[in-house]
């Protein structure tokens, strides 16, 4: 078998430690990959935890027991959070992205790969020290930033529909009356979906008044599941008042100026950064 160095080993096992979040990796599986001995395995390990640690970019643990081993768990500092919201605002101040309707266009934004991940890595971080079960959000712009959330933390996606397909079989619905127009509306998820007793956050793109989260913890509790966190990349404080009290943003949304200009400011979350 080959023999590798150890800068070999050590981006190898970032690599693989990395790509796989919050999934508890047993050294024995580094040490048959490397053809190296466990106590060499554990060296190598220290070196990314204490790397990883210094750059800010998430933190190795170890898992005691027979079936233990490390995982990785994501992470981001404030300041490159910060960075990050500050650059997204400046995007979205700009005066064309403004529609009529006084919305802002944010579609190609929220398929931005690169924008999305980091979007992704910053709210999954917020709810790394929480045991879940599931990530789950409502079609369909949504989708792929609860995806990475997902992702990141190492569970699966559950997308709640607003109407129910023959393709998901059993559907639980309900009816509920959005924060924003007081209109109702319905959403459905199939039985299969989520276990009984499970512990879950909601990702979405956008909060207005909080309408559909209330959906959301009141569709969960039909499957005696529970919601722990509430995540989403833009909030509407210009609305004022929300039917949630805990959650968090990465961009808050103030308005549209006299001159037509969106009005963005990075979220609380970043005030110590």
């Amino acid at each position: 078998m080959n023999k590798y160095s150890r800068n070999q080993r050590v981006t190898g096992i970032t690599k693989i430690l990395t790509e796989n979040p919050n999934k508890t990796i047993n050294l024995k599986t580094f040490t048959e990959l490397f053809n190296a001995a466990k106590s060499t395995i554990s060296e190598d390990i220290v070196i990314v935890r204490e790397t990883l640690s210094e750059l800010s970019m998430g933190r190795i643990e170890t898992v005691a027991g027979a079936a233990g081993g490390v995982k990785y768990i994501c992470g981001v500092s404030k300041q490159e959070g910060r960075i990050f919201a500050d650059e997204l605002c400046k995007v979205l101040i700009q005066k064309d992205r403004v529609i009529p309707g006084n919305f802002i266009y944010m579609t190609d934004i929220m398929y931005n790969p690169e924008i999305v991940h980091k979007a992704g890595v910053i709210l999954a971080s917020a709810f790394s020290e929480l045991d879940i079960d599931y990530v789950v959000t409502v079609e369909t712009k949504g989708i792929p930033l609860a995806y990475e959330v997902a992702k990141m933390l190492g569970v699966q996606l559950v997308i709640v529909r607003r109407d129910p397909k023959v393709t998901e079989g059993s559907t639980v619905s309900i009816n509920y009356a959005s924060g924003s127009s007081n209109r109702i509306q319905t959403m459905s998820l199939s039985r299969k979906s989520i276990k009984k007793g499970s512990k879950c956050v909601f990702i979405d793109d956008f909060m207005k008044a909080g309408g559909t989260a209330i959906g959301i913890i009141n569709l969960l509790k039909e499957f005696e599941s529970e919601l722990l966190g509430i995540g989403v990349l833009f909030d509407n404080i210009e609305s004022g008042h929300k039917l949630v009290e805990e959650y968090i943003s990465i961009i808050q949304f103030t308005g549209i100026n006299n001159e037509g200009i969106a009005e963005l400011t990075p979220s609380e979350i970043f005030e110590k950064a």
